[in-house]
This record gives C-alpha cells, structure tokens and sequence, in this order.
C-alpha cells in the first residue's frame, strides 16, 4: 500500500487538532522546525503543508511571528 505522502499526513493532523479542539482559534501552531522533528522531515513538506493549509484559510501566518489557527476558520 503506498505511503500517504508527509505533506498531507501534516495537514490532515492539522485539521484534525483544529475540528477536536485540541488546536483553537487563535492558538499558535508549533514551529517548522519542530513540526520537521515531529514528523521527521525536512522543511520542504512542512513548508508546503502550511501554505495549503493558509491558502485555504485554516491557518494564518505572521512574518517572525508564527502560524496561528485563524480565528474564523474557513468552512470547506
């Protein structure tokens, strides 16, 4: 069976915390480099699953701020 692609292992966790409660509104997400720890890879995916996930309005990102949950996450 093929192996779910890094990327969309993060976002879907993402999104999970974010539907249960564990991630609220407001709430920073942890850092890229310990997302890299977490899910043991390189920046690239990481980076990569934080921009579709901002893109599609569940996160936004502040320059040498962090990455926050937005407090009006965006219905699908």
């Amino acid at each position: 069976m093929p192996r779910t692609p890094a990327f969309r292992q993060i976002i879907a966790d993402i999104r999970t915390a974010i539907e249960t409660g564990q991630l609220k509104p407001g709430e920073q997400l942890p850092t890229i480099a310990q997302l890299c720890a977490q899910y043991d890879v390189s920046p690239t995916p990481v980076k990569y699953a934080l921009r579709i996930l901002e893109e599609s309005g569940v996160i936004e990102t502040w320059q040498g701020k962090g990455t926050y949950v937005r407090r009006q996450a965006a219905e699908e």
